[in-house]
């Protein structure tokens, strides 16, 4: 059997940048302790849900990747031997600014990095202010412990691009979230299920917890692995604490399931040209 055992953070908002960092140092060094091989944390992690509001005092927290926040967590990659994907606010030059995230192999690697492609602008999640659209694509990085995916938050009501994980190799995708109990909870625990059953792999669904200063989202925790049978693996988080999950993940799933269902077969790309229409 191939058992990876992996892990995700919900945490709340800490009230500045380096306590966060410090924050989510802290528990990969829990998770590491644990055995785990694998960790995503949240969407922004290392700030505030700032989206909430529009005010370009936020711009702020953008920094290149890679770049020093990269670079910090790539060190402590390597020491913990741990495969690490780090959701950040980037900035590729001035002006021009992504909702993305950095992948990290387990010898502190740097792997190349996720543009979130899907971008909101609704009351609360005003995303278009401060991000472009991605334009990365759908990468898959082949990692320490096999074939990782990353989707951002809202990228997720968007079934296309978990299908090209899926066709580019994808065994694991993370979806690192900042998403809110009155807008979306009936939504939470039916769309990854659905679309890791659809796509046959593990997905890891990350969302914070708490409510912030900046507004009154109620961020709902209950982060969750399920597998490529649509099954929670181990418990749903907290609901609104904050809690480090970490769950093995049996890959060799993956084979049974992809023999049982071909998807990836039967699929009739020919027949889809009108999905890509404008």
């Amino acid at each position: 059997m191939t058992i990876i055992r992996a892990a995700i953070v919900q945490t709340n908002w800490t009230g500045d940048k380096e306590s966060m960092i410090k924050a989510h140092e802290y528990y990969a060094r829990q998770a590491a302790a644990q055995g785990t091989r694998v960790i995503c944390f949240q969407e922004l992690f290392y700030g505030p849900y700032f989206c909430q509001v529009q005010d370009s005092a936020y711009y702020e927290y953008a920094e290149s990747i890679p770049g020093p926040t990269t670079e910090r967590f790539q060190a402590l990659a390597a020491e913990l031997g741990m495969v690490m994907i780090l959701p950040m606010y980037e900035q590729e030059q001035p002006g021009v600014l992504y909702n993305t995230a950095a992948v990290v192999d387990a010898d502190g690697k740097y792997l190349g990095k996720y543009r979130k492609n899907h971008i909101p602008q609704v009351k609360g999640f005003w995303e278009k202010f401060y991000f472009r659209p991605g334009n990365l694509g759908y990468p898959v990085f082949d990692t320490a412990v096999g074939k990782v995916g990353v989707y951002i938050c809202y990228d997720r009501h968007f079934p296309e691009g978990w299908r090209a994980l899926g066709l580019n190799g994808a065994q694991i995708v993370f979806n690192p979230s900042a998403t809110s109990r009155g807008l979306s909870a009936y939504l939470w625990q039916l769309e990854q299920p659905a679309s890791a059953v659809a796509n046959e792999y593990f997905i890891g669904a990350i969302n914070r917890t708490g409510i912030e200063p900046l507004g009154d989202n109620d961020f709902y925790g209950t982060s969750y692995f399920v597998d490529p049978e649509g099954k929670f693996v181990g418990d749903v988080g907290d609901a609104h604490n904050p809690e480090l999950i970490v769950r093995d993940l049996d890959l060799d799933l993956l084979a049974t399931v992809r023999d049982r269902w071909q998807f990836y077969r039967d699929r009739r790309p020919d027949a889809y040209g009108e999905l890509v229409q404008p």
